[in-house]
């Protein structure tokens, strides 16, 4: 039994986290391995829809092992938020499923209050960050001065660590944002509310992870935010500060590479984008309007409303090749029943000039003018359609050309947000 990643290929919201939550229904285990709560999966259960952050897909899954791995910085009071929240719906036994390790990066307030500051500070060229913290957490870490959810049970190095953080972070608040300094026996005690809640879920989850794969039981690695977004990958600057591609995967799950199997990439029948930087297809006439309204693109996280476009098989690919991807699913396919005809873009031109793949220069990134293929609608409800063969063939055809542009075949195609609203196919079956 290997391991099944599933991960954005574009600019994260596409749908991972129903693909997880299908999927969660095989698994074992669920592992988040990236990322923190910067992050946002929307999963429908009849009526209800449950929105995570930085909780796993596979927390509204009875019985599945839920892991936050050593790749994730966490927010206590999210952790806390989350927890809570599914314990009122019903969810009485999520602590004993949920893992958290004691080697993930803690989100501090001087994280989240230095986050708001930079952004603040840059007025017009802002990156479009969630203001959560996530990047300077990812900072301290990098920097050898984080915190770690190990550290709040140590008070002696957590206060340790404390003065050597706070040493260069109060100079900043004080000297180049004016704002007030941060007192390390104030945070102990903040941290010192959530022993509680985290000493029964701390474990070394990738050893969790290791012995479930030994013992053959089905794993899954849910990614955060998208391949576009990864810090060496993506659209630099306009990146999370993690690695959402199959690296970060390895490395954040704590398992070898040789236990990966099948690698899911999911995308949207078109594409959307939160905040600031490169986007290619981009719409801004009422084709993307109609696109934003019915497929409700608000941010999970951040209710920001997404910027819409046409599906990008130029970065489709690329991320796809880049993340080994096996298979594909498919989400908000019912979407484009609202446009008469689909624009898909196919190649890219740079000053005039068509480029072969994915532009590595981010000056050639923002002067892409998108080559189109057009394709026709099929402007009916496809809602019902349970099978390939049961959509129209116009919809077939769509779904087969993105299928012969990626090279990869399609596991799932959504065709509505319900959890039974979608196509499941076995490929190779």
């Amino acid at each position: 039994m290997t391991a099944t990643v599933v991960l954005g290929l574009a600019w994260g919201d596409e749908g991972k986290g129903r693909v997880c939550d299908a999927l969660a229904a095989d698994s074992s285990y669920v592992a988040r391995y990236s990322g923190g709560n910067n992050a946002g999966h929307t999963i429908r259960v009849g009526e209800e829809e449950f929105v995570v952050h930085l909780l796993p897909s596979g927390t509204v899954r009875e019985g599945v092992v839920c892991t936050i791995g050593n790749g994730v910085v966490v927010s206590p009071e999210v952790l806390a938020e989350e927890v809570g929240s599914l314990e009122k719906r019903g969810f009485t036994d999520v602590r004993q499923r949920l893992k958290l390790d004691g080697r993930a990066h803690v989100i501090m307030p001087y994280h989240v209050a230095l986050d708001r500051e930079r952004e603040s500070s840059l007025e017009n060229d802002k990156l479009g960050t969630t203001n959560r913290g996530i990047g300077p957490c990812y900072e301290d870490k990098a920097a050898r001065v984080g915190i770690r959810v190990q550290d709040v049970f140590d008070e002696k190095a957590l206060r340790e660590k404390l003065s050597r953080a706070l040493s260069e972070k109060n100079c900043l608040f004080e000297n180049v944002y004016g704002a007030e300094p941060y007192d390390a026996d104030e945070l102990v005690q903040w941290l010192s509310g959530y022993r509680e809640l985290m000493e029964p879920m701390v474990a070394d989850t990738g050893m969790i992870l290791r012995d479930g794969l030994r013992d053959h039981q089905p794993v899954l690695l849910e990614g955060a935010q998208a391949a576009l977004l990864d810090n060496d990958h993506g659209t630099y600057p306009f990146v999370t500060s993690s690695n959402p591609c199959i690296g970060g995967a390895i490395t954040g799950a704590g398992i070898p590479p040789q236990e990966i199997g099948d690698v899911i990439g999911v995308t949207k029948a078109y594409a959307t984008r939160v905040g600031d930087g490169p986007f290619p297809t981009e719409l801004f006439d009422e084709v993307g309007e109609t696109l934003a309204d019915v497929g409700h693109e608000y941010g999970a996280t951040t209710g920001r409303k997404r910027r819409c476009g046409w599906l990008d098989m130029v970065s489709t690919k690329y991320t796809a090749a880049l993340n080994g991807v096996t298979q594909i699913a498919l989400t908000k396919l019912d979407v484009l029943s609202a446009v008469e005809e689909i624009q898909v873009c196919v190649g890219y031109e740079v000053r005039g000039e068509r480029v072969e793949g994915y532009p590595m220069s981010q000056t050639d990134l923002h002067d892409v003018t998108p080559v189109y293929k057009t394709l026709p609608g099929w402007g009916e409800d496809i809602a019902h359609c349970r099978m390939r063969g049961d959509l129209p063939e116009a919809a077939r055809d769509f779904v087969e050309f993105v299928e012969s542009e990626v090279g990869a075949p399609l596991c799932m195609i959504s065709v509505g947000p319900e959890r039974d609203q979608a196509i499941v196919e076995k490929p190779g079956a």
